[in-house]
């Protein structure tokens, strides 16, 4: 299995609407989520079938960060063989 990696520089004000959408994509395989210095704050793998019931708690946690730094890194790992 190939796993692909990306990333992107997000606001404060909309990461919590960019992990949901990602959450929903259906080729993510984790989000690592890190501050503006660097550091994981935290990871999320997100399976299939699953991603409906942790897309809740996970964006409440999110969005309780988003205080934390005004500019936040996403990693994505996608699984390109995955539609």
């Amino acid at each position: 299995m190939t796993v692909t990696k990306e990333e992107v520089k997000v606001r404060s004000t909309e990461l919590a609407d960019k992990i949901k959408t990602l959450i929903h994509e259906g080729n993510v395989r984790r989000i690592i989520l890190k501050d503006s210095y660097g550091h994981t704050v935290m990871e999320i793998p997100v399976t299939v079938g699953v991603a409906a019931l942790i897309v809740a708690p996970v964006v409440s946690a999110v969005a309780a960060l988003t205080a934390l730094a005004a500019e936040w890194t996403i990693q994505i790992h996608r699984d390109p063989d995955h539609v």
